[in-house]
C-alpha cells in the first residue's frame, strides 16, 4: 500500500507522542513517588520507554519508517535510505508530537495532591524530566564532556540496531522493534544516572521548551543544544558505520 506524505508525517507525530508520552509521563509522575533515581525508578521509566516504542513501531512501521527521532531521520537520510526532501518535515512532526506529549504530562501534573509540589517547582527542580549536565538536569552532576560522549555512544548504538535491523535483506525484519525497543531500555538503564537519559533531541527539547516558561527552569533549554547536537553526530557515525559494513556485505 502506498502512504501520502501527510500519513507519513502523521504517523510520525503520533508515535513520537506515544515515545514522549511514555518516557516523560513515566520520568515526572515517578518523581512525586522518591527524590532522585533508585534503582526502581530508573527500571520503570526505562521499561516505560522500551514497551512503548515496541508498541509504535509495529503500528507505524509500515507507514513512516517509524523514525521517531531526529537522529534517526537525518542517519536514514545519511545511509541514503531517506529521501533528503522529507528530512525537514519529519523533524518537525517529532518535535510537534513530542511537544504535545509533554504538554499533556503537564496537564495531568496540574491536577497532582503533592503538597507543596507544583508546576513551578517541577519546572526548577528537573525542567519536567529534561535532560542535562552538571547541575539540575545530571542526577550525579556529571560534567559537560562526560553527558556529550554518553549521548554520542549511545545515540550510535541505538541507531546502529536501528539501521541494521530494518535493513531491506535483513531475515528477522519481524523482530525489529523488540530489538529496537529493548536497545532504547539499555540506553536509558545505562543513561538515566548519567543525564537523565535524552538519545533524541526531540525527547529532551519538549520538556526543556515546555519548562522554559517559568523563569527557574530556563536551565533546561539553555543546555538542549548538546542533546541535539551529539545525538545527531551519533546517529551521523552509525550511518556512515552502516555504509561502510554494507558495502563489504555486497562486495563478498
Amino acid at each position: 500500500m502506498a502512504w501520502t506524505a501527510g500519513q507519513r508525517y502523521l504517523a510520525e507525530f503520533v508515535g513520537t507522542f506515544g515515545l514522549v508520552i511514555s518516557v516523560g509521563g513515566a520520568a515526572v509522575f515517578t518523581s512525586f513517588l522518591t527524590a532522585g533515581f533508585d534503582s526502581a525508578r530508573v527500571l520503570l521509566i526505562s521499561a516505560a520507554l522500551g514497551t512503548g516504542v515496541i508498541g509504535m513501531i509495529y503500528a507505524l512501521g509500515d507507514i513512516s519508517g517509524a523514525h521517531f527521532n531526529p537522529a534517526v531521520t537525518i542517519a536514514f537520510w545519511v545511509s541514503g535510505r531517506f529521501h533528503a526532501r522529507d528530512v525537514v518535515p519529519y523533524i518537525v512532526a517529532q518535535v510537534l508530537g513530542g511537544v504535545l506529549a509533554m504538554a499533556v504530562v503537564i496537564g495531568i501534573v496540574a491536577g497532582n495532591g503533592v503538597p507543596g509540589v507544583d508546576l513551578a517547582a517541577l519546572a526548577h527542580a528537573n525542567g519536567f524530566a529534561s535532560q542535562g549536565y552538571t547541575g539540575n538536569g545530571s542526577p550525579y552532576t556529571y560534567a559537560i564532556g562526560s553527558v556529550f560522549l554518553l549521548e554520542l555512544v549511545f545515540t550510535f548504538f541505538l541507531v546502529f540496531v536501528i539501521l541494521f535491523a530494518t535493513r531491506a535483506e535483513g531475515s528477522s525484519k519481524n523482530l525489529a522493534p523488540l530489538g529496537i525497543g529493548l536497545t532504547l531500555l539499555m540506553t536509558n538503564l545505562v543513561a538515566i544516572p548519567v543525564d537523565g537519559a535524552s538519545v533524541n533531541p526531540a525527547r529532551s527539547f519538549a520538556p526543556a521548551i515546555l519548562a522554559a516558561y517559568w523563569s527557574g527552569g530556563q536551565w533546561a533549554i539553555q543546555q538542549d543544544w548538546l542533546f541535539w547536537l551529539a545525538p545527531i553526530l551519533g546517529g551521523v557515525f552509525a550511518a556512515m558505520t552502516f555504509r561502510l559494513l554494507a558495502a563489504s556485505s555486497s562486495s563478498s
